[in-house]
């Protein structure tokens, strides 16, 4: 039998897929390039790494909607920015020639102010949303 995932476990890959996209979209509208996307450590993830001129940023992408128990700009544990600290000094060493830039910690994050049917493939775009960029959200 097929290992079948939950409907909120789509859903929620698929509106995760959608912000970072759009995050991406903000980013590179702003100048910055993108160095990798979704970078791994043993420890963590990193969802986007960006760079403009010798400014890298590691960005945390949230989105959450209605009924959520917290806004998306709330929701990122110290824990977490543990794991996206180490994961960002785990890249760094193994991508030397980045370690020389200014490095900081960004969070951009979606707020959808509605619940969003979980069984509907949805054009996020076509709904309303707060977006919000929190640079230099934590530091190391």
């Amino acid at each position: 039998m097929p290992d079948m995932k939950p409907v909120q476990d789509i859903h929620a890959h698929h509106l995760g897929k959608w912000a970072e996209n759009q995050a991406l979209n903000i980013l590179q509208a702003n100048g910055f390039k993108l160095v990798i996307r979704n970078f791994h450590s043993r420890v963590g993830e990193i969802d986007l790494i960006v760079a403009k001129a010798d400014e890298l940023i590691f960005v945390e992408v949230k989105a959450r909607t209605l009924g959520s128990y917290a806004a998306a700009n709330e929701v990122l544990l110290v824990s977490q920015q543990r794991k996206i600290i180490k994961t960002a000094q785990y890249f760094l060493n193994r991508y030397p020639d980045y370690q020389q830039f200014y490095c900081r910690f960004d969070v951009i994050c979606f707020d959808f102010p509605h619940k969003i049917a979980k069984t509907v493939q949805q054009d996020f775009s076509k709904l309303r949303y707060d977006q919000q960029w929190i640079e230099n959200a934590f530091t190391l």
